[in-house]
Formats: C-alpha cells, structure tokens, sequence
C-alpha cells in the first residue's frame, strides 16, 4: 500500500508540474525536455546535468525555441516551491542500452497495451529472473511524460526463445522487441 501512495504521489506531482505550465505551450515544453532528459536546476537559475551547467542557447536549439523562454522557465520554476525542489533534485542516470551492443549486452524492449496497467515491471523482470538471466538495467519512460512509454531492460546474454515467448505472452505486452 505504501508503493500504491508513492505512486499516487508522483502522478499528482507530475500533474501538477505540468499544469503549472498549462498556461505557456512554450514553457511547458520546456519542463517537458527538462523532465524527460533527467535535467535538473540550480540555485542560480541555471539548467544542469549532475551539477554541470548547460547554456541555456544550446538547450533552446535542440529544443527549438528561444533562449529566453528556457531562462524564463527556470526563473518560473525557482520561483514555485514544490516544483523547484524536484528540479533542484533532478539527476541523469546513464542509458546502457544505447551502448549495448558494444558491450555485448541484448536489450528488451517492452511496449504496453495499457501503460496504466499495474504489473508489466514485476511479470517481465519474474520471467527473465526465473530463467537465470542477470539484469543489467531497468529503464521505464514515465506515461506522464512520454507518449510512447516503454519498459527497457538491459541483459547479460542473448535470450533463450523460450525467454522470448514467455516476454510475448504476458498479456501487458503489446510489441516486444530484442536487440
């Protein structure tokens, strides 16, 4: 029951996050990149990544908008308590299954029926567990915040087809995909 309010907790900070901004398209564009890419704040009103500081021109260009709506939207979120601490405490973790092939490494891709639904998380990784096979990473897009949220999971060996199969039939599952 304590997971079920954590959970609960974070889609109505994600909520109110996002609607803080409901009123700036541009801005909530912002905190939507900020969001997905682990990017977090400073107390100077600066975007950073594990405490190294990114110019706010090189995010406006990959993003695709001006450098003073970035900065705008960081003053904005310095400025509302609750969202200010998530930002202040946001950090990246490194994606391995964008370097897993080099490592040797197979990574599992699970697209959902229904990112709602509970389950997919705790039956994949019992399929891959009962098998022998050593997770290396778990990666889960949040369905707040992607719209195409996905379960990642990063393995030690290449999967047995019976491993496969036993991915497939887990009725969250719509497409999987193993590379």
């Amino acid at each position: 029951m304590v997971f079920l309010g954590i959970r609960c907790n974070a889609i109505v900070m994600w909520a109110k996050i996002l609607d803080a901004f409901s009123d700036s398209p541009s801005q909530a564009q912002v905190v939507r990149f900020l969001l997905e890419n682990g990017l977090g704040i400073n107390e100077s009103g600066r975007v950073t990544v594990n405490g190294i500081e990114i110019p706010a021109t090189h995010l406006s260009k990959n993003i695709g908008t001006d450098r003073r709506v970035v900065d705008a939207t960081v003053k904005r979120i310095l400025s509302l308590p609750a969202i200010r601490d998530v930002f202040l405490n946001l950090r990246a973790t490194p994606d391995v299954s964008r370097i897993a092939a080099s490592l040797g490494l197979t990574v599992i891709t699970i697209l959902p029926d229904d990112a709602a639904q509970k389950g997919v998380v705790g039956e994949a990784v019992k399929v891959i567990a009962d098998n022998g096979i050593s997770i290396r990473q778990i990666f889960v897009t949040d369905s707040h915040l992607s719209e195409d949220p996905k379960l990642v999971i990063v393995v030690d060996e290449s999967l047995p087809p019976f491993v496969y199969e036993g991915l497939r039939a887990l009725p969250q599952v719509k497409k999987l995909i193993i590379e």
